[in-house]
């Protein structure tokens, strides 16, 4: 907890931030009176116009009063009501930004609240600079231009472009070129490793363009051999190979003023990069075994997860090409250099999954700091596949460690033997060793398994608990061996 000092003191340790060019207004809600005050005091020193209250009955009759910028609520142990106004706040006054705060080790209970609409939350015990980052934080994105913050509550709520998720600084930098790009015409280059999500962020574009309406075309040109990819692209006339039997329109003129999405454009050949090049100049193509040209009218987005400029140098990407597409740059930060999406991504894939099974499944706090910790080379499409399988091998609706990928296991065990040997080497000769709950609890299920010779069917009747229960213990303690019957 924030400690309780007089304020002169509190105003030697803040941080010296610079003020919201506006003056925003911050409401603090906190039943403790002591963290209420340091929090309140801070915000004012910052520039912040401050309300506060432990009272969540008048935190409501203040926020009808005057909508706030910023709320920063604490959300108490055991109770629903802080996540229940959290809701309430967004749902009445979706501009407000709202940060959570939350006991030491509840994990779940920030997810809850960014679930709920949360934009960030502070985990207690926490440093002033910390809050004061924080409240900065919130203020830039309060304060980022109209059409940015439409576009971000635009892709939130779109589930049928799979809903961009993230608030990191990173995605918020993507989010305001994005919610600029969209509204032109011109080729865009989207770049960034394998699983970042670049087909979603050209469906974007194209969605939140001015031709939503028209077709919105993806070819993949790393699984199609050239002649295909040709054909795709230009189209035949009937009889231009052995097959043809009707002509077809190429992508680029069926698109009809939509968007063509050409995925990994690193593997063209050159011969195909030419003719590329060609159509994208003039404006027509020459569907294949045709004498005539077509008229094109399309966007054109490309993406790759290759260094294209690499390319060029080394002769196997055409300079002309490349800077014909390179028109908007588009880089998408890796999952690693934006952990703190994490939870909020695997919170999305989790309620998709929830609702598809009837079971609301949730990530035990381990899981979710293992995750955290790991640095996803799969990206976004590796954590998806991850929340996928822990639910799939779970036996109930929180997932533990030993429901996640292998390699991941193996991290948050390490973690655990670390953690344990830091609190070993820190613990001797000062505080007496005390036992976690699971601890304890561990020690009782395997030391029954071994006063009953290894009956483990007999050890969960004794210790008053189900089968798969015991099954899915084991299995956290890396003893997977299936129950025994009898």
């Amino acid at each position: 907890m924030l400690e309780t000092v007089q304020s002169a003191r509190i105003m030697e340790f803040v941080p010296q931030h610079a003020e919201p060019p506006v003056r925003l207004h911050l409401l603090v809600v906190d039943a403790d009176a002591a963290m209420r005050s340091a929090c309140a005091e801070i915000a004012s020193s910052l520039g912040y116009a401050v309300e506060s209250t432990g009272d969540l009955a008048q935190a409501r009759s203040l926020l009808r009063g005057r909508a706030a910028d910023i709320l920063l609520a604490n959300l108490p142990a055991g109770s629903t009501q802080g996540l229940e106004l959290v809701s309430e706040v967004k749902l009445l006054y979706p501009d407000t930004s709202v940060i959570a705060m939350t006991a030491s080790g509840s994990v779940n209970a920030a997810v809850e609240a960014m679930r709920c609409g949360a934009s960030d939350y502070l985990t207690k015990p926490f440093a002033m600079d910390e809050l004061s980052t924080v409240l900065d934080r919130a203020a830039q994105s309060h304060l980022t231009d109209t059409a940015t913050r439409q576009l971000r509550e635009r892709l939130r709520l779109s589930q049928g472009l799979g809903a961009m998720i993230g608030r990191s600084g990173e995605m918020e930098k993507l989010y305001r070129i994005l919610s600029k790009v969209a509204q032109s015409t011109h080729p865009v280059l989207v770049l960034g490793e394998s699983g970042t999500g670049k087909e979603l962020v050209a469906r974007t574009i194209h969605a939140y363009g001015p031709n939503s309406q028209k077709p919105f075309l993806p070819v993949d040109c790393g699984s199609l051999v050239p002649t295909l990819i040709e054909s795709e692209l230009f189209g035949y006339v009937k009889g231009a190979f052995t097959g043809a039997n009707r002509s077809k329109d190429g992508l680029l003129v069926s698109a009809e003023g939509g968007t063509v999405f050409l995925d990994e454009i690193g593997e063209l050949s050159l011969d195909l990069q030419a003719k590329l090049l060609r159509a994208l100049q003039e404006r027509e193509v020459r569907p294949v075994g045709a004498t005539h040209r077509v008229p094109i009218k399309a966007r054109i987005v490309a993406a790759t997860n290759r260094d294209l400029a690499v390319m060029v140098e080394k002769g196997t990407f055409r300079k002309d090409l490349f800077y014909r597409l390179n028109v908007v740059n588009l880089r998408l930060p890796s999952l690693r250099d934006r952990r703190e999406d994490i939870p909020l991504l695997a919170a999305h894939f989790l309620d998709r999954i929830s609702r598809e099974h009837g079971t609301k499944f949730t990530l035990s706090d381990e899981a979710l700091r293992t995750m955290m910790r790991h640095d996803w080379p799969g990206n976004v499409r590796e954590l998806e596949n991850a929340v996928e399988r822990a639910c799939t091998m779970s036996s109930g609706p929180v997932l533990h460690l030993g429901d996640l990928p292998t390699q991941l296991q193996q991290q948050g065990l390490e973690a655990r033997r670390s953690a344990a040997a830091t609190h070993e080497a820190a613990g001797e000769g000062s505080v007496p060793e005390v036992k976690t709950l699971a601890d304890l609890e561990r020690d009782a299920i395997l030391g029954a398994i071994r006063t009953l010779n290894g009956d483990k069917l007999r050890a969960a009747k004794l210790l008053g608990i189900g089968k798969t229960t015991l099954y899915r213990k084991l299995k956290e303690y890396g003893i997977a061996e299936p129950l025994r019957d009898e």
